[in-house]
């Protein structure tokens, strides 16, 4: 019943995003416009209902009332003053209306998507199941309008789960997200707490659960009100409450808390036009740079500062899964720094090799990188044996016809054996284990291993078929133009340089 009412809601809503495309509404603008007023629908509801009623949100509920009754001459200049009032308040309500604008621009349209597809649902009666499924739904929709780039926010959920399943966060855990987009690790973090822990929870752990046991951070404005509303129609946090979703750019300083679990897929793309100065103590030319001293080394590239970002805001103990595109397993100078200190202090033990056509990003090469942070050990390395699970080789997917699904994954999540002592690894074909003096051993410690061939290239029989061909050919270019740019922006920085000295 719920699968059924959920797609009868996304449907619904959906369905009048056709209308107002014509309208030069994009997908990703239509789902923003829908969370704000899902947010106000929802505040007056909370505020009204017969049983303990939400007094705190009575004026946003009010709001929403001035909304419903407003005449659709006066309805855009009414929505424009509550978006204005709402954007200035603090917590959570300051994050989801932060910099918030109509775009709906036909007053007629406005009214109807008011009046009849939200007005006329009682959202609050939904249960989280449901309007929490939509809502993701709706994200996963919004994701596919490659024009604006919303995918790059959009983990794949079943990566997501396959993931969490690994680390299996407790009840106990603190979890963040420095890089959270739409919030997709912080809630299955907390769906997995709360299947696998929910009778057992203590009061005290339900309600860090739900107001500061997982929290994310989001640079982009429009991201981070999407996150907030994720987390809040999923039943975490509190819409009148403190804002579990930070607005900032977590690489600007180091991390005020230490989390024992972090989940993340950080930004892919373009360099970083801002510098960390890392503990080497180098800088490059950028005007604006940020001076951390707990990096390892100094580097415009994004990927390789997130990881030391995550390596340094993990608790002890602590354990972390992220998503990194292959030049952090190969790149040198700064990645060389940075997997080698990896390898020594912490213990990096899992590496998953992603197979391309997951992402909404084109061209995306990326693994899954699973370390843990203990006490150290002077003199000691803690990365005993990496174990790489190849899942590329000889898979193929892409966003529609063929997509990603949990059970592609069951296999991975079966060697990596959550919860077992790692001793109880069995090497097979895609998983193998390589040994912490073979991994320093390797031309700048590349961890972009291969082994397995792929069976299309070698059997004349089992080639794919041509769009799936032409499909990777594409996402190769894509990448080796992504790789040509960083090259050329480093060659321009280095003239630049040499012009100064």
């Amino acid at each position: 019943m719920n699968a059924a009412h959920t797609r009868r809601l996304v449907a619904k809503l959906w369905n009048y995003c056709d209308v107002l495309r014509d309208d030069g509404v994009s997908t990703i603008d239509y789902v923003e416009q829908l969370t704000y007023l899902l947010f106000l629908k929802m505040a007056h509801e909370r505020a009204n209902r017969r049983l303990n009623p939400d007094t705190a949100l009575a004026g946003v509920a009010a709001r929403w009332q001035t909304l419903f009754d407003a005449e659709a001459q006066d309805l855009e200049k009414v929505y424009r003053e509550t978006l204005e009032h709402l954007a200035k308040q603090p917590g959570t309500l300051g994050v989801i209306f932060r910099k918030a604008q109509n775009r709906i621009q036909d007053p007629a349209k406005l009214k109807r998507l008011i009046v009849d597809l939200i007005g006329k649902e009682n959202w609050s009666s939904q249960g989280a199941d449901v309007k929490g499924d939509a809502y993701e739904e709706l994200l996963a929709k919004g994701a596919e309008d490659v024009k604006t780039g919303a995918g790059q926010y959009f983990t794949p959920r079943a990566l997501i789960a396959a993931m969490i399943d690994c680390v299996q966060p407790g009840p106990d855990d603190t979890v963040a997200d420095p890089a959270c987009g739409t919030g997709g690790f912080l809630l299955a973090a907390h769906d997995y707490i709360v299947e696998h822990h929910g009778l057992s929870l203590t009061p005290e752990q339900r309600e860090r659960l739900a107001s500061g046991a997982i929290s994310g951070i989001e640079l982009v404005d429009g991201t981070a009100r999407l996150a907030a509303m994720n987390m809040i129609v999923h039943g975490i946090g509190r819409p009148n409450g403190a804002s579990l979703i930070e607005v900032r750019d977590a690489l600007a300083e180091p991390p005020a808390r230490h989390p024992s679990v972090v989940l993340a897929n950080p930004p892919f793309g373009k360099k970083s036009s801002i510098t960390v100065i890392g503990e080497d103590g180098r800088a490059d030319r950028e005007a604006i740079s940020y001076n951390r001293q707990d990096f390892w080394t100094t580097t415009t590239n994004k990927q390789l500062n997130f990881v030391q970002h995550i390596a340094s805001m993990l608790a002890i103990p602590g354990r972390a899964a992220v998503v990194v595109p292959d030049n952090v397993l190969f790149e040198g100078g700064a990645g060389e720094t940075v997997r080698k200190r990896l390898l020594k202090q912490f213990d990096v033990h899992t590496l998953l090799r992603l197979p391309t056509g997951i992402f909404y990003a084109g061209g995306v090469k990326a693994n899954v990188l699973f370390f843990d942070k203990k006490e150290a050990r002077p003199g000691q390395s803690w990365t005993e044996k990496l174990w790489v699970y190849d899942f590329r080789v000889g898979q193929h997917f892409t966003l529609k016809q063929s997509p990603l699904r949990r059970e592609h994954l069951d296999d991975f999540v079966k060697c990596y054996r959550p919860g077992e002592p790692r001793s109880n690894r069995i090497e097979t074909e895609r998983f193998r284990p390589f040994s912490y003096e073979e991994l320093i051993a390797r031309d700048k410690v590349n961890l972009d291993i291969t082994w397995l061939k792929d069976p299309s290239l070698e059997d004349a029989d089992s080639l794919l078929p041509p769009e799936v061909i032409a499909q990777e050919v594409v996402e190769d270019l894509e990448a080796a133009l992504s790789e040509f740019a960083a090259i050329a922006e480093a060659l321009q920085v280095a003239r630049a340089r040499s012009a100064e000295s």
